[in-house]
């Protein structure tokens, strides 16, 4: 007859499900933050041409990265169902989550038997950061991973999680050749969705290998694998992969942030690298260990020459010890130690969650949230779904730099210069020239006639009076106004 679950195991799954069923009433907001507009965009196109889909975010025939083997998924299930957009990022988000916790709890399984542990981990890995609220695509702390679980980020991080479990036990049982070219192929869709995610997936991958330190015939069949992955990766047709190996330099600035504060962003996350010391201490192969070295070696010099955008990598430290800590909670020692040991990790997934409470206002109205919890909310932001009523799907709109021009997108439009760096866009400094120019006070009433032919500029978007040859059309909210450009 089979036992009853102890109640710690109880519990702990508990708290898993109230959290993935918060994520799930999260996903029916979708609130809008960060980078949804390029990803929507991105869907937008494919839906309109699968061959040829042009640049996401201006009028402009050239490749992207965005375009990935799971947006064109998503572009094929927009244009097929009709279903808005949004609606598609919406399954995005389902079957990231569900890729996201499966993945977490196969992966665990490779690391230990206890019944808990795949429960403790999914919350070490949402709550296991520090006391300084922080979001990021592709770092999945519960209030990033809420404004970020449409993205293609979390989808490569769940698939990275399902990747390292079958490599774990391919590695181990000495799999045949029929798995390794699978691998190859899941390592390279993990790239080509999320580079970032794609770093991360790598250095875990390492981990896996080096930990089982298998003999050569495993190597040979590994390199197999490999040689498929680059395969895939050199011949995807939406953008040349290994051409963003030249595009760091353009992304420093944007990715410096990552290296501030780190102490209070990520200080609880010390408590996952005591429980590595004690790995390390039992085993020096121990794959978690060598998967936290690997991470800490890359954002450490990226931090050191930098190169800012390898802090990306930083989920290649993180995961590792936060995985630690949940595992050391099940496997440490005498029971007395474990104990002591899971009240300590508890009281940190306590401390993490009450820092990331106020994602529980994407759910519930924030005037209804007790005032220590609303003080902890930060609004998403507003879309611009209140033009769509004249603006057209392929219209050109003159935007400011930042948000108008991160969002409109969404919608089908087009601006003048893209919201986000764009290595493949040749004229991306002449258009942010051309932006700034229009809206800089004193320019000349011709000079902006000129921009917005060149353009080929329908509407323009800003606060404030308008101008000479701009009708107005609508208004909408935070004081914006549309205009229409007069032929």
């Amino acid at each position: 007859m089979r036992a009853a679950p102890r109640p710690a195991v109880v519990a702990a799954q508990a708290a898993a499900a109230v959290v993935v069923l918060l994520l799930l009433l999260v996903i029916v907001r979708l609130p809008w933050a960060g980078d949804l507009g390029m990803h929507a965009a991105t869907v937008q196109r494919l839906r309109h041409d699968l061959v040829d889909p042009g640049n996401p975010l201006v009028d402009a025939d050239t490749p992207s990265p965005y375009y990935s083997p799971w947006m064109l998924v998503l572009g094929c299930l927009a244009r097929v169902s009709g279903l808005s957009v949004f609606v598609v990022l919406r399954l995005a988000a389902l079957a990231g989550l569900g890729l996201l916790v499966t993945g977490v709890w196969r992966y665990v399984r490779t690391l230990t038997g206890h019944r808990a542990a795949p429960a403790l981990a999914l919350l070490s890995l949402l709550f296991l950061w520090g006391t300084a609220l922080f979001k990021w695509s592709g770092f999945y702390g519960l209030n990033s991973l809420a404004l970020t679980v449409s993205y293609p980020s979390l989808f490569a991080l769940a698939l990275a999680f399902h990747l390292w479990a079958w490599l774990a036990r391919a590695v181990r049982s000495g799999a045949g050749w029929g798995v390794w070219p699978g691998l190859g192929t899941l390592w390279a869709v993990i790239a080509l969705c999320h580079q970032f995610s794609g770093v991360v997936a790598s250095l875990g991958a390492v981990a896996t290998v080096v930990a089982a330190r298998p003999g050569r015939q495993v190597w040979l069949r590994l390199g197999g694998g490999l040689a498929v992955g680059l395969a895939v990766l050199a011949l995807w047709p939406y953008y040349d992969f290994f051409a963003l190996f030249g595009a760091g330099d353009g992304l420093e600035a944007v990715h410096r942030p990552l290296y501030e504060d780190l102490l209070g962003r990520y200080w609880l996350v010390l408590l996952g690298v005591v429980a590595l010391g004690m790995r390390a201490w039992r085993d020096r192969w121990d794959p978690l260990v060598l998967f936290f070295v690997l991470g800490v070696v890359v954002v450490t010099v990226g931090g050191v020459s930098g190169h800012y955008a390898w802090g990306r990598a930083l989920p290649a430290a993180l995961i590792p010890a936060q995985l630690a800590a949940a595992v050391e909670a099940c496997e440490a020692g005498r029971r007395g130690v474990r104990v002591g040991w899971a009240c300590v990790l508890g009281a940190a997934l306590a401390l993490g969650a009450w820092t990331q409470v106020g994602t529980v206002g994407y759910v519930v109205k924030p005037r209804d949230l007790p005032e220590a919890v609303a003080e902890k909310y930060r609004r998403p932001w507003t879309g611009y779904h209140w033009m769509t009523r004249w603006v057209g799907y392929g219209d050109v709109v003159m935007a400011r730099e930042g948000r108008p021009a991160r969002q409109i997108p969404a919608y089908g439009a087009y601006t003048v210069a893209p919201g986000y760096p764009d290595f493949f866009l040749p004229d991306e400094g002449r258009r942010e020239r051309a932006v700034r120019r229009y809206f800089a006070d004193g320019t000349p009433r011709e000079e902006r006639g000129e921009i917005l032919r060149e353009y080929g500029v329908r509407w323009v978007v800003d606060t404030g009076s308008g101008g000479a040859g701009l009708r107005e059309v609508a208004r909408g909210p935070e004081g914006q106004v549309l205009y229409a450009v007069v032929r």
